[in-house]
């Protein structure tokens, strides 16, 4: 048997420890993400990059300085200053929230949205010492001096002579006891208090190249240095207490290294740059590699930066390369695996992680793995289920038959008559020793074997796939059809759940109280008590797809599912026990922290007596450790970035103050959490407009369209990818300013004028009502006043005579004759004033608003007139009817009905003509052949008598003009001309006015 070891693979004592990725794992096993120069991300080549306090990356790239919020690199521009020149050298974030930006023409400070320059020196490298001291050498173009700011100005000392060949300043860094330390073009320079101390390497002495290329302080006091030269035992090298080392490791030889750049992270892992191998990594005398074979973004690395929460930067000549720790860590063959399958995991108790894939069985053990190969030691090609047994035996599915491996030699187990196991799909062992196997050998079998012979086979209508020990008594079997089924002493139990014919079952997780629980492609099902349990995306897990799952120490269950990785709490696990119903919450890790989603066809989870939990997915192995998952502490700084109204652009600071009439807004916020912005959430609210918080999710915009005039607040809080959330957050005064009508001012006033128009409206309605209101008034008392002197002139004169003669005969009673006389003038007299009575009756009640017919209303005075006298009266009318406005047309027969009256009661005429003419005007003709009408009376009407005047009134009421012609000898003729426009109505009116009609029957409850 051969066995081969792979060094690569560090797995002991994977502790994840704060602020740094974790050197105890490979660099492919971090998640890395890069932006490239090639997809444009950048217009020149990344060279420097840095965290300032308040969160945000910048980075240069030799023309444009960058700040990074983790989704967008946006250039950096002020709108009244510029940087005095595009080349940058370096760049330093202080710790007083200050940028410097050192350039080929001077150095910049850019704090509190102000740029300070100093001009008057020419930039270099950058360094801030522990007292806040800005540093900066004047650069390979400059005289070989060493400057410090104070305050507002520079102040630079020469270093050693540069005629004796050391050169001028390459890099700075300071070490733990406060020295400066100076990389020159050929040696080291150590600075302190004033004084200068060189150390010149033989090889540097004659070479002219670029020197020292790096620098970085060691934990333990040595300094790394960087040379860009290899061979003659330069490359990568050690100052320690004075003396120069060659760093060499069975890995690595430093010599032969162009080193670029050297960084020591938090954890004190050496990271060394090179120009064309890309990164190594050096941590207790273990090497590690990558380079862009294996993702990064190009070999030659020109700067690095351990940013707040832990992630390393590097910066290339092809881009920018995120590094971070995940939750969950992946290993494959870059790590050492011995096979490009990962079909089944078993933990041992030793410690151990046996891994199966196709034709190799990996064991990894103290950090080492060891490889049994097919033709190398592995009696087969593919590995299937594995068990390991009560006395620490390897019991191994291979092929189609079944193996132990004791003391590193495999022993074949057979059927009675010699022929194999078959295809083991499944395998366990009881309290009694015995190991039970589920072979799908046709049909499928379940098999009991003691004392490494097969005892018994049972081959029941059930097609088993998977088999666990029920610890209270029998076996636990998941079956094809995807059910549970129970064994015990030869009986079958079978236990079927609702699901469709394509469903399968992964793996059975039995509990000491007889319970089981199952992972099937329907969700999470279990037993107990007799009752059926079910766990779905209906209660809480994000898929239904399980293919694998484990407890951990504390009891939690880990479902490995195709969509993500989740741990339901023992807590929560027993509630859904209880109640089947119950909605679960879950902690879910997805392919942001590490989990990368499969499947493998066997035992696919397991845990190791460490607490870590291994997972298979088909193509790889992952593991995660509970007892010390990093989660990130470190609050995500918020700021709100931009402020965008109807296309223009505002700055966030202070109050903002927007135009009248805003319509679009945006508002533009960033979260900056690095290790994974893709997971980043929002809660933001505009207070004075949001009653709640709005949850927009990832989404990095605020969108508002219908603001009011007033003064609004908004504030805006993230969390980080482990969902701690900044509850300060950011907050930002905004004011919408009123359009001239939108004022107060306006407003009030528009409120006092409304009152204003409602009050003069309402006092013009009153006015108008009034006027009415008295005309009515006027008109009635007009119309009782004519026919109280009408009545005054006619009936009551001829009852005062009536009474009169009645009285004189009463003082005469003997005069007989007198009485008779008397009686019957006094009749005369009551018969004329019944038909004066009557006369005035009908004036009153007598009215053609019931009808539309004035012609026939004329035609009925008439004979009214002709009854009671020998006139001989003709009416005739002359054009077609045509509907009138009812009160017009009452005025005008009133007035025609006095003139017929007139004529008979005065003119003492004996023919009467009343002609009624409907043409563009309507006009009333009543002409009589009498006496005539004295022309005083018919000027000023006759005193005490009120006919003509109210025929007049009446006229002038309805816009009409009445005329009153008469003479002795021709009789009298009236003409009453009515304006078409005042008495025809328009067909529209008399449709409005039938409408109303019909809306009011229907109203009318009665109708």
């Amino acid at each position: 048997m051969r066995r081969s070891v792979c060094l690569g693979l560090l797995l002991v004592g994977i502790s994840v420890r704060a602020w740094a990725v974790d050197p105890d794992k490979r660099i492919s096993q971090y998640a890395h993400f890069a932006w490239r120069v090639q997809d444009g991300f950048f217009k020149g080549i990344p060279r420097h990059i840095v965290q300032t306090p308040d969160g945000y990356l910048w980075l240069s790239t030799g023309s444009e300085l960058l700040r990074f919020d983790g989704v967008r690199f946006v250039p950096w521009s002020s709108e009244h200053q510029r940087l005095a020149a595009s080349g940058i050298r370096d760049l330093l974030a202080a710790r007083d929230g200050s940028l410097w930006i050192s350039t080929v023409a001077g150095l910049s400070r850019w704090k509190d949205q102000t740029l300070s320059s100093y001009s008057a020196v020419t930039g270099g490298l950058l360094l801030e010492d522990r007292d806040g001291t800005i540093w900066f050498d004047q650069g390979r173009q400059g005289t070989g001096s060493l400057c410090q700011v104070v305050e507002s100005a520079t102040r630079c000392e020469a270093l050693v002579d540069t005629t004796q060949g050391v050169g001028v300043p390459g890099h700075l860094i300071e070490d733990k006891q406060g020295n400066i330390w100076i990389g020159l073009q050929r040696g080291l320079v150590r600075w302190t208090h004033g004084s200068q101390t060189v150390y010149q390497p033989d090889g540097l002495k004659s070479a002219f190249d670029d020197g020292v290329t790096g620098l970085a302080a060691a934990p333990d006091g040595a300094i790394w240095v960087g040379i860009a030269k290899r061979g003659e035992g330069l490359g990568l090298q050690q100052l320690v207490q004075g003396r120069w080392q060659t760093v060499k490791t069975p890995e690595l030889d430093g010599a032969t290294l162009i080193v670029s750049n050297l960084h020591v992270d938090r954890q004190g892992a050496l990271w060394i740059a090179t120009n064309d191998h890309g990164l190594y990594r050096l941590y207790r005398n273990h090497v590690d590699h990558f380079d862009s074979t294996r993702g990064l973004s190009g070999d030659f690395v020109t700067g690095f930066l351990d940013d707040r929460e832990g992630n390393l930067w590097v910066t290339t000549t092809q881009g920018v390369d995120r590094f971070s720790d995940t939750s969950v860590v992946a290993f494959s063959t870059t790590e050492g695996l011995c096979s490009t399958e990962v079909d089944s995991i078993l933990a041992a108790r030793d410690g151990s992680i046996w891994v199966s894939g196709d034709r190799a069985l990996s064991t990894v053990r103290d950090g080492r793995v060891t490889c049994l190969r097919t033709g190398e030691g592995l009696p087969g090609s593919q590995v299937t289920s594995m068990l390991e047994d009560h006395a620490g035996r390897m019991w191994v599915g291979l092929d189609n038959m079944l193996w132990v491996i004791e003391h590193g030699d495999f022993r074949r187990i057979t059927k009675p008559d010699g022929s194999p196991i078959g295809f083991v799909t499944g395998i366990a062992e009881d309290t009694n020793d015995n190991v039970w196997v589920v072979a799908n050998r046709p049909p499928r079998t379940l098999i009991r074997i003691q004392g490494l012979e097969v005892q018994e086979a049972y081959g029941g209508a059930a097609a088993p796939r998977r088999v666990e020990v029920d610890p209270t008594g029998g076996l636990w079997l998941g079956l094809m059809n995807g059910n549970l089924a129970h064994y015990r002493d030869g009986d079958l139990t079978d236990y079927k759940f609702v699901h469709d014919t394509t469903a399968s079952l992964h793996q059975l997780l039995p509990d000491r109280d007889g319970s089981v629980l199952a992972a099937t492609s329907y969700g999470l099902i279990g037993w107990q008590n007799g009752k059926q349990l079910l766990l779905t995306e209906k209660n809480g897990l994000p898929c239904n797809d399980i293919d694998t799952m484990t407890f951990d120490a504390r009891g939690n269950l880990w479902l490995f599912m195709r969509c993500a990785l989740g741990e339901l709490t023992s807590a929560d696990l027993q509630l859904w026990r209880h109640d089947p119903g119950h909605r679960v919450s879950l902690r879910t890790l997805d392919i942001f922290d590490g989990v990368r989603g499969g499947s493998a066809p066997f035992l696919a989870a397991a845990r190791s007596p460490d607490g870590r939990l291994w997972f298979a997915n088909g193509l790889m192995l992952e593991m995660t450790d509970p007892a010390h998952a990093r989660r990130n502490t470190v609050l995500p700084p918020v700021h709100i970035d931009n402020i965008v109204a109807d296309g223009r652009r505002y700055a966030a600071t202070g109050v903002v103050r927007l135009p009248p009439l805003t319509r679009d807004l945006e508002i533009d916020y960033v979260g900056l959490s690095f290790v994974t912005p893709q997971k980043v959430l929002f809660r933001y609210r505009l207070e004075g407009r949001d009653p709640t918080w709005q949850e927009p999710g990832t989404r990095r915009q605020a969108f508002y369209n219908d603001l009011r005039p007033g003064t609004y607040r908004f504030h805006v809080i993230a969390s980080n990818n482990d969902g701690l959330w900044n509850e300060e957050g950011a907050a930002l005064d905004l004011v919408v300013m009123p359009a001239w009508y939108q004022t107060t001012t306006f407003v009030v006033l528009s409120a006092l004028a409304g009152v204003l128009a409602v009050w003069t409206l309402f006092r013009l309605r009153v006015r108008q009502l009034a006027h009415a209101l008295n005309a009515r008034f006027d008109e009635r008392l007009a119309e009782r006043t004519r026919m109280a002197r009408d009545l005054h002139d006619t009936l009551l004169q001829t009852l005062q005579g009536s009474k009169m003669v009645a009285d004189d005969a009463l003082t005469r009673p003997e005069d007989a004759a007198g009485m008779r006389h008397a009686v019957e003038q006094l009749s005369v007299w009551l018969g004329q004033a019944s038909a004066e009575g009557r006369a005035a009756v009908n004036s009153l009640r007598t009215s053609t608003t019931q009808r539309n017919d004035l012609a026939e209303a004329f035609r009925r005075a008439i004979e009214d007139c002709g009854r009671q006298s020998s006139l001989q009266a003709s009416f005739s009318t002359i054009g077609d009817s045509r509907e009138m406005h009812p009160v017009a047309r009452d005025e005008v027969y009133r007035i025609g009905y006095e003139a017929i009256r007139n004529a008979w009661t005065h003119s003492a005429a004996s023919r009467l003509e009343v002609t009624l003419t409907y043409a563009r005007d309507l006009i009333v003709r009543v002409a009589d052949n009498g006496v005539g009408i004295d022309p005083s009376i018919a000027a000023d009407g006759k005193a005490e008598h009120f006919g003509l005047q109210g025929m007049r009134e009446r006229a002038a009421r309805i816009g009409a003009s009445l005329t009153v012609n008469s003479s002795p000898d021709s009789g009298t003729e009236i003409n009453l001309i009515v304006p078409g426009r005042a008495i025809f109505r328009k067909p529209a009116d008399t449709l409005v006015d039938r409408l109303r009609s019909l809306f009011a029957s229907r109203r009318d409850p009665v109708g």
